[in-house]
């Protein structure tokens, strides 16, 4: 199996997943929309952004955390919901639906130890202070504690620069995840930490939302989010932002405009199970 025909099955078996959550959400009255690149891919063109690997949903804050709730018991069989305090392979503090009996291997899953299947991301949004001076704090604080879980679970990290001054930030990114074990002797602190950056509240009409995963992520008004409308996703209706051309403004400028090849980032995959027998591996 060559590159694009192992990515653009990959991103069938994504959307499958997709559409059991959408079902599964329309049956328990949760409100989600496409996310991040899905949501661009969603608006340019018409489905997943030709390179893309993955697929991003969010969910405000009470949303997300019924869905945890519920997930852990009520998904179809074949599905499993994965978070931080519920897997010790998960870093970030967000959640992922896995297709089970599937494998979605990168540099990082390997090194952290990792058994990641074919995966879409669920992102909580949260209300952040309406106050610049505490909305900086808890910005920062957000991403310290999201950072430095990533380096305790993984001595390999997509790093932002190629050539030497890459290798050099792997390499820093080596030592401080030892260090950062050697610092921290239970992750659960990590989680403690990041959650004293979110407002103890539920998302609603007049807030300020933002991932808190990913700082910096935009700051966006709960109108141009929630509740969601309908756009054409590979051919069927999904729910992404209210208002998807404000948004995504807000996320990446001119979003009309295709980035350069170089600039065209993705998860980097070193194999791909598809849980039928076809297994595609990167080449060394």
């Amino acid at each position: 199996m060559d590159s694009s025909t192992a990515l653009k099955k990959l991103q069938k078996a994504e959307l499958d997943i997709v559409l059991m959550l959408n079902e599964f959400c329309a049956k328990h009255s949760i409100c989600w929309a496409l996310d991040s690149g899905s949501a661009l891919g969603a608006a340019r063109h018409g489905g997943f952004i030709p390179w893309d690997d993955d697929i991003d949903i969010s969910m405000p804050r009470d949303h997300y955390e019924k869905f945890s709730a519920l997930a852990g018991e009520c998904l179809p069989d074949g599905y499993v919901f994965k978070r931080f305090d519920n897997s010790d392979a998960i870093a970030g503090f967000f959640g992922k639906v896995y297709k089970q009996g599937t494998k979605f291997e990168t540099a990082e899953t390997r090194s952290a130890g990792c058994e990641q299947g074919i995966f879409v991301d669920i992102i909580p949004f949260d209300a952040i202070s309406n106050d610049p001076k505490e909305q900086k704090r808890q910005l920062l604080n957000a991403a310290k504690w999201q950072k430095l879980s990533y380096l305790y679970h993984s001595s390999t990290i997509n790093v932002p620069h190629g050539g030497a001054l890459g290798s050099f930030e792997k390499f820093g990114a080596l030592l401080a995840h030892g260090l950062i074990k050697t610092v921290i002797s239970d992750r659960v602190q990590l989680e403690r930490n990041f959650n004293k950056s979110i407002l103890k509240s539920s998302p609603c009409a007049g807030d300020l939302l933002t991932n808190m995963t990913y700082y910096p992520n935009g700051l966006v008004p709960y109108e141009h989010m929630y509740p969601a409308r309908f756009v054409k996703f590979e051919g069927v209706n999904l729910p992404a932002p209210r208002d998807l051309d404000a948004y995504l403004t807000i996320m990446y400028g001119d979003w009309h405009k295709i980035p350069a090849p170089k600039d065209r980032h993705t998860h980097l995959p070193l194999l791909l199970d598809f849980g039928d027998g076809e297994v595609w591996m990167a080449e060394e």
